[in-house]
Order: C-alpha cells, then sequence, then structure tokens
C-alpha cells in the first residue's frame, strides 16, 4: 500500500550533476517496407539527453520523432547505429530481455494514459513491479504521490479520475521504479490548456527537484520550450538542437519547415 502523508521522497541526486548520458543516440537508421519499396524513418539520426534533463521532441507530421522515440525506448529497434540507455546498448538486446529492461529501467508516459480499467490508481501504478517482482519504495512511491497531488484518488478506478488525474497516475507509475529515463510520448495531448501546464510543469519539477530524465515528443511547441531543450526533426533528422527556446521561437521554426515540405520519416 502507498501510504500519504507530508513526508518527503528522501534524498535525491542532484539534477545540475547529469553523471553522463540517460540516453545516446549514434548514427540511427530505421528503415521499413511499405509494400512498394523501403521508407527511411530514420536517417542518421545522432542524440543523447544526459542525465537529469530534460529533453523535447518535435517536428512536422512525418519528420520521425516517434520513430525515434520508440527506437530510444526500445520499443522497436534500428536498422543500424546504437542506442545506449544508461549504459546499456539495448539494441544488442534479444527478447524478452529487451522487454524487462523496458520495464525495470524506462518509464512511460502515453497521450491515452494506458491505466488498466479494472484496476485501482494505487494498483495502477504498482503493477510493473509486481511483474518485475519487485518490492515497492514505499517512501519514494508516497513522495511522488504527494508531489502529484492523487493522494486521495489512490482507491479510484480510471473512469472516476479527470484525465488529468489519470495523467498524473500514469506519472507516478512511470517513476515508481527510478528509472533510468522516462519517455513521454504527447502526453498532453488529450488535456485541456490548464491542466496540460499544470502535467508539464510536474515533469519539469521531477527533472529539477528529483533529478530524473525525461524525453518528451510533442506537436506542441508551448509544451516544448517547458523543457530544458528542444530537437527539432525534419525528414528522419535532427535539423537542429535549440537550448531554452520560446515557445514562440518554436513556433516559427516549426512553421518554417512545414512550408518547406519537411518531413519524410515517421
Amino acid at each position: 500500500m502507498i501510504r500519504t502523508g507530508t513526508a518527503s521522497t528522501g534524498p535525491a541526486p542532484d539534477a545540475t550533476d547529469t553523471g553522463g548520458d540517460a540516453v545516446r543516440l549514434t548514427d540511427v537508421h530505421r528503415v521499413y517496407s511499405d509494400g512498394e519499396g523501403t521508407v527511411s524513418a530514420l536517417a542518421g539520426v545522432s542524440l543523447r539527453a544526459a542525465r537529469g534533463t530534460f529533453l523535447a521532441v518535435m517536428g512536422p507530421s512525418g519528420s520521425g520523432k516517434s520513430t525515434l522515440l520508440n527506437c530510444a525506448s526500445g520499443m522497436d529497434r534500428p536498422t543500424s547505429g546504437s542506442v545506449v540507455v544508461g549504459g546499456t546498448d539495448i539494441g544488442a538486446l534479444r527478447e524478452p530481455r529487451r522487454t524487462e529492461f523496458r520495464r525495470e529501467r524506462v518509464g512511460f508516459v502515453f497521450q491515452s494514459y494506458n491505466l488498466v480499467p479494472t484496476l485501482t490508481a494505487e494498483e495502477n501504478i504498482t503493477l510493473p513491479l509486481r511483474l518485475a517482482g519487485r518490492v515497492p519504495d514505499q517512501d519514494w512511491l508516497r513522495g511522488l504521490v504527494d508531489r502529484m497531488g492523487v493522494g486521495e484518488r489512490l482507491r479510484h478506478r480510471p473512469t472516476e479520475l479527470s484525465g488529468g488525474q489519470q495523467q498524473r497516475i500514469a506519472i507516478v507509475r512511470a517513476l515508481a521504479s527510478r528509472p533510468d529515463i522516462v519517455f513521454a510520448d504527447e502526453p498532453t495531448g488529450a488535456l485541456d490548456g490548464a491542466t496540460a501546464d499544470g502535467v508539464l510543469g510536474l515533469l519539469r519539477e521531477v527533472v529539477d527537484d528529483l533529478g530524473q530524465t525525461v524525453v518528451m515528443v510533442t506537436h506542441d511547441p508551448k509544451a516544448a520550450a517547458r523543457a530544458h531543450a528542444t530537437a527539432v526533426m525534419a525528414d528522419g533528422r535532427v535539423a537542429d538542437v535549440l537550448r531554452e527556446p520560446s515557445a514562440v521561437d518554436l513556433a516559427g521554426y516549426l512553421a518554417l519547415l512545414e512550408t518547406t515540405g519537411a518531413g519524410a520519416g515517421r
């Protein structure tokens, strides 16, 4: 059981001490067959996210950002190149070891929350740990629950929660195992503006205050501007990495890429 209260999460890593890369992609290619030929979704992507940082990935539709997330998280295997997460080359792992790696060392936050409807919020949070045969760290989970403001909703099922509450539960679940990295796929896409802003603020908090690492794919310049840096993708490549960009700058950059027709990937 997750005990709620006023206790803190305990000592956390210094978010300013990155200690290396949480994820590093080197010359990653991903080629798909479309029945008539091949499509290059990623065309030589090299990108890194240091530990304790918040990296956004954005670009026009079809630019390859979703494929990048899939390869970086181990949900898909690159055609060539390497993906190293927390010091492990996940591209070299065979199934089911790659599945175990994702479950134990990678957290996920999705647009659709992906909560099990028959389980309570608390059961959803601890499900990945139970599947891995691990005992939850109650102090860590209690601190996360308190930070996300969902302590009074733990016995509710997803249908009894608002969209924002469901996403906060999903964030706690993603962080429950203290993963090497959390990948967020359009985490605010189904939320209204005010709720989305609150969720983004919480993601930034877990990076700045708890030393976690977040890589977020988004189409929203306002969301991307909450990150420490934004990798802008076009035609299956990283066109640029911008440090602390404004939402206005990102919107202008995205409009330019869409005008020039960039975005041949997936």
